[in-house]
């Protein structure tokens, strides 16, 4: 379900109740966007997500209607993420030679891992790259920032998902197009497979919600580190649903 259906039953209502003071929300924003900023090019400084998730939440004040059944709080993220969702997609920040590194990233994982039978590891891929190491390391950072991973922007809220998780529903979006429902499946046990680092950060970020720098302080990596690791997670995943086939 799209953030847009989600927030459908909310348009056109009466204005918020008196008792919502958004500066005691403002918290709220600044959570959101810390923990949105590893899906951000090095560009983008935090403030600009916060600027950007005050917006959506005064937009949420506004239109939040308490007989419809959510809490503020989970109103306004819901707002707020799409905010800055669809703050960062008006500037042109992901440029062509990104998408065809990731292109190439995630081909040179499959075939590492095709002719070793074993995770392909950084110095694998950035051997079959034909790079530097360091090289292939702001390969994933540029890869990172290309694109929003959030399942509030494809799905929203994971309470409509049926219990499905976040991790899931966060890597549907980029696989879209391809049939639901075996294609979730397939992604769980893809996930399942990946190296033990990887799932950790996964399940960290989705899961617990964590920003960066605490996930950097989890598993004893700079936050930059944490960046890549997650970024080669979704590439590896990439690589290794590339050929799926759903049942028809």
């Amino acid at each position: 379900m799209a953030v847009a259906d989600n927030l459908a039953m909310y348009e056109d209502t009466e204005p918020a109740p008196p008792q919502i003071k958004v500066e005691d929300y403002a918290p709220l924003v600044k959570r959101i966007a810390h923990h949105m900023m590893m899906r951000m090019p090095a560009s983008v400084q935090v403030e600009d997500l916060i600027q950007a998730g005050m917006v959506g939440l005064l937009e949420a004040a506004g239109k939040y209607d308490a007989t419809k059944g959510a809490s503020f709080e989970t109103y306004a993220g819901i707002r707020i993420r799409g905010s800055i969702v669809d703050e960062m997609r008006r500037g042109d920040w992901a440029p062509r030679s990104v998408h065809r590194n990731s292109r190439r990233v995630a081909e040179a994982i499959k075939v590492v891992e095709s002719r070793t039978g074993r995770d392909a590891r950084d110095q694998d891929v950035a051997r079959e790259l034909d790079v530097p190491l360091d090289a292939y390391y702001s390969m994933l950072q540029d890869a990172n920032s290309s694109r929003l991973f959030s399942y509030e922007e494809d799905f929203g809220d994971e309470d409509n998902q049926g219990g499905q998780s976040s991790i899931s529903m966060a890597f549907l979006g980029p696989l879209e197009g391809l049939q639901r429902d075996s294609l979730k499946q397939s992604l769980a046990q893809a996930i399942s497979q990946l190296p033990e680092r990887e799932k950790l950060v996964l399940a960290l970020y989705y899961d617990e919600e964590l920003n960066l720098k605490e996930i950097g302080e989890i598993i004893g990596v700079s936050e930059s580190r944490v960046s890549q690791i997650h970024s080669q997670s979704a590439l590896r995943l990439r690589a290794r649903l590339a050929d799926w086939k759903g049942n028809d």
